[in-house]
């Protein structure tokens, strides 16, 4: 569904416009409480912002962890798809996390691809098949202050290779 809107609206906007509104617009991200603050019109870098609030603190008046981690889990899937493009699968598979220190204020992170990563991912699976990707995060309180350390292992194949894996598995 996501897919059909964001098709269909970029006929009119750019993709760094559509992927900040409906990030921000769409009920799963919502409930997170991350907030997608800047986009690159190159979608390389996206900002994201997490804001302390009644929605989000615990017992301890400290930003509760599951939205720490909720507000981080799609960004890097769905941005690696769009810069991909539609010939490639990209999945979430795994991540760990590591707390740090409670977030007792706002939240914020980075999520960062340069050229050179998306060329080797290109090229890893021009010659693999299929690659799994590591990228580190850190979310900080803006500053150097670091609440939680996050490792994100991300799945990319080919479409091609990707149905006939799974064919071979029925």
């Amino acid at each position: 569904m996501y897919d059909s809107i964001f098709t269909f609206l970029n006929r009119f906007f750019k993709k760094a416009t559509l992927f900040k509104i409906m990030f921000n617009i769409s009920p799963m991200y919502r409930r997170s409480c991350g907030r997608i603050t800047f986009v690159s019109d190159d979608l390389h870098v996206v900002k994201v912002k997490i804001p302390l609030s009644y929605r989000n603190k615990n017992y301890v008046g400290s930003m509760f962890g599951g939205s720490l981690f909720s507000a981080t889990d799609p960004i890097y899937m769905i941005q690696l798809m769009q810069i991909l493009g539609k010939e490639y699968v990209v999945w979430d598979k795994s991540t760990k996390i590591r707390f740090k220190r409670p977030a007792y204020n706002n939240a914020h992170v980075t999520f960062e691809f340069n050229k050179g990563e998306i060329t080797e991912i290109i090229e890893k699976v021009k010659q693999e098949k299929e690659v799994d990707w590591v990228k580190n995060l850190k979310i900080t309180n803006g500053k150097e202050v670091v609440f939680t350390e996050l490792n994100k292992t991300i799945y990319i194949s080919t479409k091609e290779y990707y149905k006939e894996k799974r064919a071979k598995k029925r």
